[in-house]
C-alpha cells in the first residue's frame, strides 16, 4: 500500500503544473525583434550630397529682383541615352559621361559669372534605368549643380 500512496500525489502535481499561456517566451521574442530594429536603425545611411527640390509651390521672396535662373532639361531615355536640352550626349554605355559633365560645368560657370541660379529638371522616361539616372545625378554633383527636380515622361497630351 505504501507503493500506491506516492503515485497519486505525483499525478496530481503533474496536473497542477500544466499551466496555460506562458508570457516569458513572448517577452523574449519581443526583445529580439526590438534589438533587431535598434541595430538596423543605426545602419541606415542618410544621403545628403544633392539637394533635391520636389515639385510644388516655392515660397515667394521679397528680395531684390534676381537674375532669371538658367533652366536646363536633362533627359534620360529608355535606351540609356542622356540628353541636355534635347541634344544627345555621350553613349548609353558611357558611365563617366565626360562631355556631358564638361558641358554642365561650363553652363554652371557661365551662370555663376552672371550671378544666376542653375535649375535642372531631370525628365526620365518611365522605363529608363535607375542606374542611368544616378549617372546623371553624379555628373550634376561633379558640376556642383544642386537645384534638381524630377519629372517622368513628357508633358505632351496633357
Amino acid at each position: 500500500m505504501s507503493h500506491h500512496g506516492p503515485k497519486q500525489p505525483r499525478q496530481i502535481e503533474q496536473e497542477q503544473l500544466a499551466v496555460g499561456f506562458q508570457i516569458a517566451p513572448m517577452i523574449d521574442v519581443v526583445f529580439v525583434i526590438m534589438l533587431f530594429f535598434m541595430v538596423m536603425v543605426g545602419s541606415v545611411k542618410v544621403e545628403r550630397e544633392l539637394k533635391l527640390q520636389l515639385p510644388g509651390l516655392a515660397p515667394a521672396s521679397a528680395d531684390a529682383p534676381q537674375e532669371m535662373p538658367d533652366e536646363i532639361k536633362v533627359g534620360v531615355e529608355e535606351d540609356g541615352t542622356i540628353t541636355l536640352n534635347d541634344e544627345p550626349f555621350d553613349g548609353p554605355n558611357d558611365k563617366k559621361m565626360f562631355n556631358f559633365t564638361a558641358t554642365l560645368m561650363r553652363l554652371k560657370q557661365e551662370a555663376d559669372n552672371r550671378s544666376a541660379k542653375v535649375i535642372v529638371t531631370i525628365e526620365a522616361q518611365e522605363q529608363a534605368m535607375y542606374e542611368r539616372i544616378i549617372d546623371a545625378l553624379n555628373a550634376l554633383a561633379v558640376a556642383k549643380i544642386n537645384n534638381v527636380t524630377f519629372t517622368v515622361g513628357s508633358d505632351v497630351g496633357f
